[in-house]
């Protein structure tokens, strides 16, 4: 899918698209925009949980040649499932239910990738934050063989709620961190999991942190210290996959 072929602008466009429960990535903005349409589409965003963001005029401009009237609203690619679903589903899969949780992944490459090892390695879902996390578009798509149009995708609007929601489904809940005094193959991935990564900078966050049932680390012995997030996602997944085959 082309970038040009996700993407809808012009207020009255967008405020349709709302009501009529079309699926929405995120907004941009161009910086300085005011009155009353402004604000009335701004608290319908807000109302939905979907990200807003102010750019440059210029940058509206390089997306499209159309008169956006300073707002272009990029469409989700993907249908996302409700976390309610994606347990119940992943209960009937079969197999102990795994899921990873993205902690302020927002690299579209890595999310792509990410994903990639996910549906490969028979994960049944991957649950987002609706603020702050990679969009599903394009790139993301291509970066992960497609495997974003197979594996069920869940955002929320809080992830602590979240975490919540899984422990009481009977959920080990498992951060990877590199401060961790467990090494993942000390770790029990064989029941119901939900693995949660964070980002190469901040890593995962300290509240989802104290909510995790434990805390693993991929063992190293190289000069550098540490995995790309996408690769160390792999490694944690298929060390759950070798359990659960042995």
């Amino acid at each position: 899918m082309d970038q040009t072929d996700n993407f809808i602008f012009g207020i009255h466009p967008i405020l349709e698209a709302i009501e009529g429960n079309k699926k929405i990535e995120k907004v941009l903005f161009r910086q300085g925009f005011d009155g009353p349409q402004f604000h009335m589409l701004l608290d319908k965003l807000r109302e939905k949980n979907i990200q807003v963001q102010f750019v440059p005029y210029e940058k509206l401009n390089a997306l499209t040649r159309s008169n956006h009237q300073g707002v272009i609203a990029f469409m989700a690619i993907v249908e996302y499932i409700s976390l309610e679903d994606l347990t119940e589903k992943a209960e009937k899969s079969g197999t102990p239910p795994l899921v990873l949780i993205l902690d302020g992944i927002s690299d579209i490459r890595n999310f792509g990738a990410i994903a990639r090892s996910a549906e490969c390695a028979g994960a049944q879902g991957i649950i987002l934050p609706a603020k702050g996390s990679a969009a599903i578009n394009a790139d993301s798509v291509k970066t992960s063989a497609g495997a974003l149009m197979r594996i069920p995708v869940c955002k929320v609007s809080n992830i602590r709620e979240a975490i919540y929601f899984l422990k009481q489904c009977g959920y080990s809940v498992v951060s990877a961190s590199e401060r961790a005094s467990q090494n993942i193959y000390e770790a029990d991935f064989k029941g119901a999991t939900a693995i949660i990564l964070g980002s190469e900078e901040k890593g995962v966050s300290s509240s989802a942190l104290s909510l995790s049932d434990s805390q693993v680390r991929i063992p190293m012995n190289g000069s550098i210290g540490s995995l790309n997030v996408s690769s160390a996602a792999a490694v944690i997944l298929f060390e759950a996959v070798r359990q659960r085959f042995v």
